[in-house]
């Protein structure tokens, strides 16, 4: 079974528990994620939620763009696939709740993982929202929301796919909620992908600033 757990037995870590299948996607195996929230306090200075956000309504789409130390990538935010948990990244995003945060976790031909305000690996935004059901499947440049095995325990951390192959594996949970998929600068992501000297790079690549636009 696969998990983004939020919670490693040696070192708190948000991010996949891999197992299994994953392992024909070259993925190394385990590690898990998490949520030591982020104060609310400072959440609330920044003009970002504390509490879950109102859904992205039935329809609309957001562009969001994420200019990274790499090169930038856009992610077409669907409300359709997941309102609640795209409402949720939309709302992040437009705080710059997501800005100066890195890519904390790097697994070749799966996934780059990022959304943590700490770093670590173990932090979000204060709070969780519902869970929804994943009704489109997982593929190569897809963008979806870590959680823990626990219901209702996504936050602020996501991630993109690397690889088709890696399908298969996150199917067989199916609890990651899909909020879009990048449709410009899957190079970048590969670039950012191809820098990390291991699952938790020594050198993380910053994500400099997420901007939200309306096509």
């Amino acid at each position: 079974m696969i998990t983004f757990a939020t919670r490693r037995l040696a070192a708190p870590i948000l991010a996949l528990s891999l197992a299994g299948t994953v392992a024909a996607c070259g993925a190394a195996a385990t590690a898990s994620p998490s949520s030591s929230p982020t104060p609310l306090a400072s959440v609330a200075e920044a003009g970002c939620p504390t509490s879950q956000p109102a859904p992205l309504p039935a329809g609309e789409t957001r562009s969001v763009t994420m200019d990274t130390g790499l090169g930038a990538f856009v992610i077409k935010v669907q409300a359709d696939l997941s309102p609640i948990a795209a409402g949720n990244f939309v709302a992040l995003a437009g705080c710059g709740f997501y800005d100066g945060t890195v890519f904390h976790r790097v697994v070749p031909n799966f996934v780059i993982q990022g959304g943590d305000p700490t770093g670590t690996g173990t932090g979000g935004p204060g709070y969780e929202i519902q869970d929804e059901p994943v009704t489109t499947p997982y593929h190569r440049a897809t963008v979806a929301m870590a959680r823990t095995p626990a219901p209702n325990s996504v936050g602020s951390q996501f991630f993109v796919v690397l690889d088709d192959q890696a399908a298969g594996a996150l199917s067989s949970a199916n609890t990651y909620q899909i909020i879009g998929e990048v449709t410009s600068g899957m190079s970048t992501v590969d670039a950012i992908a191809a820098s990390a000297d291991k699952e938790l790079p020594t050198q993380p690549i910053e994500l400099k600033t997420a901007t939200v636009t309306t096509p």
